[in-house]
């Protein structure tokens, strides 16, 4: 009877060590939150879909990008004579969004749209049309299976904060390291963080650190609290900045200068040789880029040639700029503050694109600013017909802009924010960092996070001090009864008639 006794304990003893080290120790389920932001931009609009886990660090989300759709069509302010367009052109992506997020979490999943410059400009030409635009993007969105969170135009400084935040983010110049990693990483960054410099087709926006940041102009600061430290950012959006509508801006420019003798053709350094363009003057000058240079033609259209003269392109840029007044202790373009450049800066978006394509980004290390000037000289230079040769796979409208693109870049750096041979080693074009584009869309859901209540983080049944006093006493138990076998089984027999 005893045998039977101490067996049965012995099992019981072990059966439980077992159940609770396996209950204890089984993976624990991950607990994956999801969010989608749409990046409506001027000439095209981009879906993205970021994961992160609940349980957040320092209260802000770890944020990676897992899906990117671009939209087919124009940007949503391409819809202005077709609001009701605009919604429906979004369906082809939230599907994409829908197979990609799992089934089961729609519902949770928040989804945003953030509309840049050209709804900004849509809204200063025709404040009902880019209303219904947004009313049309709306009603798809609440069709969408998602946990739709609201659509609007965000300003140009929102727009440039954001875009500040990815590119600290990617570049991990958020993250608290502690040791030999934070001495490594001070060794690859020349500065705390780094800046941002965004251009898109309508604006365009610069952001930085700077510590001799003043309060001559508090409109350009922005203050941000994220992985438990607090930023103090400087951030000017410019738009009509934008490289396409800097183009229709010194065109404009182009016919303001040619008033005396107007004439229906127009020589124009920055195309190239051998390219031609027609432009309908009224449509032109419905734009409210170029509306306050409004003036009666004797034509209907502009027909514009290219000369392919890239030191003729880049005089005609600078009259962009305005230089002449400053009103604050230093300024970059247009009696705008900016404090003394800082650190490294980062640029994505169209200057990634155009730098990208003039095989300007390749290089480990950035090229000197004489390096850069003599490509985009020697691309400008080459005849119409030889470039859509070599770059037939380009369409036609892009490709032709490439030349006026450069240009604007370097003048827009040098001329405007006042970087020079010195401190040009300090911007580095990016496209992708990892996984994720550099852009504002990820800073915007990344912030977002900081809103989102963190969850606790999913945890064994048991705490650890009750896991171990379970496992300590399931232990005693078995080598009380292995012990009392023992005694049972080895003492003297006078003991043993004792025990029975």
């Amino acid at each position: 009877t005893i045998l039977l006794i101490l067996g049965f304990l012995s099992t019981l003893a072990v059966i439980a060590l077992i159940a609770v080290a396996v209950t204890q120790n089984k993976p624990l389920p991950k607990n994956i939150k999801y969010g989608i932001v749409l990046d409506a931009g001027s000439s095209h609009t981009n879906l993205y879909v970021y994961e992160w886990p609940a349980e957040k660090e320092n209260d802000t989300g770890v944020v990676k990008q897992v899906e990117v759709c671009k939209v087919e069509g124009p940007g949503i302010s391409g819809y202005s004579h077709a609001t009701e367009e605009a919604g429906p052109s979004l369906a082809q992506c939230l599907q994409q969004a829908k197979e990609v997020i799992p089934s089961a979490q729609h519902k949770e999943t928040p989804v945003y749209l953030g509309a840049t410059a050209g709804m900004r400009l849509l809204r200063l030409q025709n404040r009902s049309a880019a209303d219904k635009v947004l009313s049309s993007v709306e009603n798809t969105l609440r069709l969408a299976p998602f946990n739709f969170q609201g659509a609007r135009i965000i300003t140009g400084q929102e727009e440039g904060a954001y875009g500040w935040i990815t590119i600290n983010y990617l570049l991990g110049n958020f993250k608290q390291v502690s040791g030999w990693k934070k001495l490594l990483h001070s060794l690859t960054s020349l500065s705390e963080t780094s800046g941002a410099l965004d251009l898109g087709g309508a604006s365009t926006q610069i952001t930085f650190v700077s510590k001799d940041l003043s309060l001559e102009s508090p409109e350009n600061q922005l203050y941000f609290r994220l992985y438990g430290k607090d930023y103090q950012v400087y951030t000017h959006s410019f738009l009509c900045y934008g490289k396409d509508q800097a183009l229709q801006k010194k065109l404009a420019r182009d016919l303001q200068a040619s008033a005396s003798t107007p004439s229906s053709s127009l020589l124009d350094p920055c195309f190239h040789q051998g390219y031609q363009r027609t432009i309908n003057i009224s449509d032109f000058f419905k734009n409210p880029c170029t509306s306050d240079q409004k003036k009666e033609l004797p034509f209907s259209q502009l027909y514009i040639e290219g000369e392919g003269d890239y030191q003729k392109c880049r005089k005609n840029i600078q009259t962009l700029f305005n230089k002449t007044n400053c009103p604050y202790s230093s300024c970059s373009f247009n009696g705008i503050y900016l404090p003394p450049l800082q650190g490294d800066f980062g640029a994505f978006s169209a200057f990634y694109f155009v730098m990208n394509f003039l095989n300007l980004t390749s290089e480990p290390n950035p090229l000197a600013l004489n390096k850069v000037t003599s490509t985009i000289e020697s691309f400008c230079a080459r005849p119409w017909q030889e470039v859509k040769a070599a770059y037939h796979h380009v369409k036609e409208k892009y490709l032709s802009e490439y030349c006026f693109s450069g240009a604007y870049i370097l003048s827009l750096l040098e001329n405007g924010y006042e970087f020079t041979e010195n401190n040009w080693q300090m911007i580095h074009f990016l496209g992708k960092i990892g996984s994720s584009d550099a852009g504002w869309t990820l800073g915007y859901m990344l912030n977002l996070t900081n809103m989102i209540p963190a969850e606790e983080p999913a945890e064994p049944p048991l705490s650890h001090g009750s896991y171990v006093g379970l496992m300590v006493l399931c232990s005693l138990v078995l080598v009380s009864v292995l012990l009392f076998a023992w005694l049972l089984f080895h003492k003297p027999k006078c003991l043993q008639k004792g025990i029975v």
